[in-house]
């Protein structure tokens, strides 16, 4: 079964001087500020697009490897996941981070690194990513 969320975004102005927001349209969790100075230099309070895809990477993330662990016999207590994703201004997006610590009994540290492996290459956002480089680093 197909599943469609809808975001939306609205635009004024130029790319450098202009600013608009962001809205959660399908959760109705909200609208967000936008503007160049907060994808390129200090937020301000307000987010980026590369904000926003790390959280989708990080909460994705967590849920396939909370999957992928339970599936092994060893569900997860809790999952701390954090993603940064660097955006370098005419490049684009360079790199994602991915730092993972959890609680999972009855699994040692080399277990917990293949399971977060592998849920770092199957994750759908780590899917739609492919072309940026992404780092894993366990906690």
């Amino acid at each position: 079964m197909t599943t469609t969320r809808k975001s939306s975004a609205i635009w004024n102005g130029n790319l450098l001087e202009g600013n608009g927001t962001v809205s959660l349209q399908s959760s109705g969790l909200g609208t967000f500020n936008i503007s160049w100075p907060a994808r390129a230099q200090d937020p301000n309070g307000q987010t980026s697009p590369e904000e926003l895809l790390g959280a989708a990477h990080a909460a994705c993330f967590s849920m396939a490897l909370s999957n992928g662990l339970a599936k092994a016999g060893t569900p997860p207590t809790q999952l701390r996941t954090s993603a940064e994703v660097d955006f370098v201004p005419g490049t684009g997006i360079t790199e994602i981070r991915l730092t993972v610590n959890g609680d999972v009994p009855n699994l040692d540290a080399t277990g917990f690194q293949a399971a977060a492996e592998l849920a770092k290459i199957n994750c759908p956002v780590s899917q739609a990513l492919k072309s940026v480089p992404i780092k894993l680093v366990i906690a």
